[in-house]
Parts: C-alpha cells; sequence; structure tokens
C-alpha cells in the first residue's frame, strides 16, 4: 500500500551544477548519493529529495517541497544569513511581509533555487 510507504521530493534543475551548489553551499546539504545522473539528499525521519536535470525546472507555480521545522523564526534569520531571500505572499487576511505567514494553523516562508523552484518551510502554529 502507498500509505505504508516512503515518498520523496522531486527537485529539477536546468543546470544540475548550479543546482548542487545551491543545495550544498548555499543550503548546507550533504549529498546522501549520486544516481542515474542526479544526487539524493538525505533529511529527518527517513525523508529524502531527488535532485535531477529537468528542462522543465522551474515552471511549476507551486511549492515543490517543504521542511517542517520547530522553529520557523530562527530557520527564516538563518537562512537569511546565507543570502536566502524569501517570497512575499499576500493571502486574503494575512501577509508575509517578514518572510512568514501564519494562516491555517501553520506559519509558512517560501524561497525560490536557483532553478525556479519554489520551497518551503514550516512550522505548526
Amino acid at each position: 500500500m502507498l500509505q505504508d510507504s516512503p515518498l520523496y521530493a522531486y527537485l529539477p534543475a536546468k543546470d544540475l551544477a548550479r543546482a548542487r551548489r545551491f543545495y550544498e553551499q548555499t543550503l548546507g546539504l550533504r549529498p546522501a548519493r549520486e544516481i542515474a545522473g542526479g544526487v539524493f539528499y538525505e533529511f529527518a525521519g527517513a525523508t529524502a529529495a531527488f535532485l535531477y536535470e529537468s528542462p522543465n525546472a522551474g515552471t511549476s507555480k507551486a511549492s515543490q517541497a517543504f521542511w517542517h521545522v520547530r522553529d520557523i523564526e530562527r530557520e527564516v534569520a538563518a537562512l537569511k544569513a546565507r543570502g536566502i531571500l524569501f517570497e512575499d505572499y499576500d493571502l486574503p487576511g494575512a501577509k508575509s511581509a517578514s518572510g512568514v505567514l501564519t494562516a491555517g494553523g501553520a506559519k509558512a516562508a517560501w524561497f525560490k533555487d536557483t532553478e525556479g523552484n519554489i520551497l518551503a518551510i514550516i512550522e505548526d502554529a
């Protein structure tokens, strides 16, 4: 059954070398292994993301993946210190001017990678 199986995120990249520099140098992620021309990054809870080359990178207007964090304000500050620019989204009754939006029982902040993929960090409110 799918519910009992791990689920992984795909992160497409038009320029794999550029994307790897972003994920490894800017975000500080460590590659777990390279396979099929791409690279796996492993995270807590036996989760992972696969970064791979694709001409369709950055075409989605929705988030590709998110990290569930305990302290979003700390994570946003740390990422801003690494040069990450956060997206500023306005939703009915909420605005994310500081980079963090609180709505629907969660706090969220979004940023883009070098390939135009939208990534998020989420904390339960």
